[in-house]
């Protein structure tokens, strides 16, 4: 009988493929372009329809606007009120929301296959024939106006806010929010006019995942969608994002802050960059886990922090890069001397062969478990179509992060890591913290908690 050493782990499983049904792709007579995933394992469907559009395409002199009019859909059409829309969808025990990021909207709903055309009327409701009620607008005012002074009493707000100005300037990219006095100008007439030119078919992609017909999910389209009129996409161009030329310091004043929220961030890639794969590689090396350089150094070698990440943030027209971590005050300066030992470092040199296995193997596992439930998978597929990405993106993924080697690690960080043009960010007691950081850049602006410059 062979003896069994417990002493060596045994080797892993090899990989289970990763098999998704090919998509059946339609265009329906107004524009709006379909894709079906057809998957009767269990008896749940899941839509979205998404815009390719989002909060950058607010005009100048009304932000927040897309992000109003995307909160305010459910609370009134011409044929419900928003006490009988959250009725409706709790009897079928569906789920219907819509949300806005920088670059796009999403609706998505969500039930049993059985309530499939009802669900899709209610989404067809929602999207063709709000009203936004006069009294539920005033409500999302007060409530936001609320919610904003709120984010000011936050220091990671109040990071992402400076961060944000700095790196991407007149771009929209730059804008963390909106002010009270943007929400307060909201009108019912202003949601109503961008709702009519912002969401118009021909700049929309639904994606239906589940327990679904392709037959059957076009006609129920066509009968719901289908008096939807195609318009004019409206077109925005921005500008580049904010050139950095040298390291800078931004620290917003907390007086009597026992912490301090470091951030030091530096443009980076956007999401189709052909260097996407390395990149994301070299950030879970670098900082984007518990096992990753600048966690061990800062948390379990040093004891600054609970938890120190670097995060890849790479969006549909430009990205960025950022390190990250909550410290004591009086530890400040130290921390950043950390970062930059390990900014530099992961330039300057291969990561080892352990690190960009363990790096690899994590990347490629958690990946099939973000698409083992419907949900997961559908949203998966919302980024594929909306990003562009190739048709067998999902399936090759694992493949494209096998086969980033030391070398490409390397060159991805040598691109995008880039400290001498980092702007530092720290959010705390600007009494104890400056004397720490100054001498780490070549020049100094000082905000407190409102933005205002002291």
């Amino acid at each position: 009988m062979q003896q069994i050493s417990r002493s060596v782990p045994p080797a892993p499983l090899p990989p289970i493929s990763f098999d998704i049904p090919v998509p059946y792709k339609a265009q329906l007579s107004n524009g709006i372009r379909v894709v079906v995933f057809e998957d009767d394992r269990v008896p749940l469907v899941s839509f979205r329809l998404a815009f390719f559009s989002g909060d950058i395409n607010d005009p100048y002199e009304n932000i927040g606007l897309t992000s109003a009019v995307v909160s305010m859909l459910n609370e009134g059409t011409q044929n419900y009120s928003s006490l009988d829309l959250a009725t409706k969808i709790e009897r079928l025990g569906a789920s219907i929301s819509a949300s806005s990021n920088d670059d796009f909207t999403i609706l998505s709903a969500s039930s049993l296959s059985l309530y499939q055309s009802e669900v899709l009327s209610l989404l067809a409701e929602i999207t063709l024939r709000p009203t936004f009620p006069e009294e539920e607008l005033d409500l999302y005012r007060r409530n936001m106006v609320e919610n904003l002074k709120f984010q000011r009493s936050q220091p990671p707000f109040l990071a992402n806010e400076q961060t944000s100005r700095l790196l991407y300037g007149d771009h929209p990219y730059s804008i963390a929010a909106p002010q009270p006095c943007d929400i307060q100008s909201l009108e019912r007439a202003k949601l109503a006019g961008f709702h009519r030119r912002m969401f118009v078919p021909n700049n929309a992609v639904f994606i239906a995942v589940g327990d679904v017909g392709r037959d059957e999910i076009i006609k129920e389209l066509e009968d719901n969608f289908g008096e939807w009129e195609m318009a004019e996409i409206v077109e925005t161009e921005f500008p580049n994002p904010h050139l950095r030329h040298e390291r800078t310091l931004t620290i917003v004043d907390r007086p009597g802050s026992a912490q301090s929220n470091i951030v030091l961030s530096n443009l980076a890639i956007k999401r189709t960059d052909a260097d996407y794969f390395s990149a994301l590689v070299m950030n879970q090396v670098l900082g984007a886990g518990a096992s990753s350089r600048i966690f061990m150094n800062l948390r379990e070698e040093k004891g600054y922090t609970y938890g120190a990440y670097t995060r890849l943030n790479a969006k549909q027209l430009a990205g960025d890069i950022e390190a990250t971590a909550e410290v004591r005050n009086e530890v400040t300066g130290d921390s950043l001397k950390e970062f930059f030992y390990e900014l530099e470092r992961i330039r300057a040199e291969r990561v080892r062969e352990d690190e960009l296995d363990d790096a690899k193997n994590f990347l490629t596992g958690v990946f099939p478990i973000r698409a083992e439930t419907q949900e997961g998978l559908t949203n998966l597929l919302v980024n594929q179509f909306l990003y562009g990405l190739p048709d067998d993106y999902l399936e090759t993924y694992r493949d494209r992060v096998s086969a980033v080697s030391k070398e490409d690690v390397l060159a991805a960080a040598q691109r995008i890591v880039r400290p001498d043009e980092m702007a530092i960010v720290i959010v705390g007691d600007a009494e104890a913290v400056l004397p720490q950081a100054e001498g780490y850049a070549a020049s100094v602006e000082v905000f407190d908690t409102e933005g205002k410059k002291k």
